[in-house]
């Protein structure tokens, strides 16, 4: 897997996966502090951010097989590893699938199974119509058409409690990143195809549910989640939590989507903190 990352530090490896539509910067309030302990590794996944799309489907499940062979490429075997949104629920599939690879494990609001119809789960409500027959491709070309700010401030109004609390001078360097992207050739692609993989996975029923999948995982797990969280409801954080057997659920108030621009001090406290007791016996 060819992708770019953003390090800080030196230590033990900590591993950061982003959320679809997003890319390593997503970590960047915490990577300071996470970095006096750790050799943090931020990665933009295949598809996303500054990494190419390296597969025609990016399913979650190729996505997965391909963040753990990277790991082995990259001698980052036993790491600790950390996934926001989709990258939370590709981070579960690894340590579940691959216990080896990771030594302890973060989610953040990972994408689990959560098919509410709610249009105020999407950054633009007319998404829900961008893919459907006759109205599609025009639906498509209006949202084509939306200036990369624009598009950068409704990706932080649906994943902030307070959007307000997003500094302006980081919303540059998104509108920045948004206006990037767009000339990339694979980044549509990308985006919508990996967005109907999340979907089917939601859809998945039996062994290969997520829901089945959450207690295969031995690692030590903090489950952090936002209170006012849009697009994956707090309501999944108990479920969450109980499924994987070594799991603590860490509910912040005030808190939206993406806990770690939110919250930086608090979700770096408490990723040490759970370091702090693996390596007590604790946890």
């Amino acid at each position: 897997m060819d992708v770019r990352t953003v390090r800080r530090g030196a230590g033990e490896p900590y591993v950061l996966i982003h959320g679809i539509g997003s890319r390593a910067e997503v970590w960047s309030p915490v990577l300071d502090a996470l970095a006096e302990r750790f050799a943090v590794v931020a990665v933009d996944l295949p598809g996303f951010g500054r990494s190419p799309a390296q597969v025609q489907r990016p399913t979650i499940e190729r996505q997965t097989d391909a963040l753990a062979q990277w790991l082995r490429d990259e001698g980052l075997e036993g790491c600790h590893v950390g996934g926001n949104s989709m990258g939370g629920a590709i981070a579960l599939l690894v340590a579940a699938q691959r216990p080896e690879l990771v030594k302890t494990l973060t989610l953040i609001s990972p994408a689990v199974p959560d098919l509410r119809l709610d249009p105020r789960r999407l950054s633009d409500p007319r998404m829900a119509f961008a893919y459907l027959p006759l109205v599609g491709a025009r639906v498509r070309a209006q949202l084509a058409a939306l200036g990369p700010r624009e598009r950068a401030a409704q990706v932080i109004k649906l994943c902030f409690a307070d959007p307000s609390r997003f500094p302006e001078s980081r919303l540059d360097e998104l509108t920045e990143e948004h206006g990037a992207r767009a000339g990339f050739a694979w980044a549509a692609p990308a985006m919508a195809r990996s967005t109907f993989a999340i979907f089917r996975a939601w859809s998945t029923r039996g062994k290969a549910s997520l829901w089945s999948v959450a207690p295969l995982v031995k690692a030590p797990t903090l489950v952090v989640w936002g209170r006012e969280d849009r697009v994956i409801s707090v309501k999944r954080a108990v479920r969450t939590a109980r499924a994987i057997p070594r799991a603590r659920l860490l509910v912040l108030p005030r808190t939206g989507h993406v806990a770690q621009m939110e919250r930086p001090v608090v979700v770096a406290k408490a990723v040490l903190g759970m370091w702090e007791h693996v390596e007590a016996g604790t946890w």
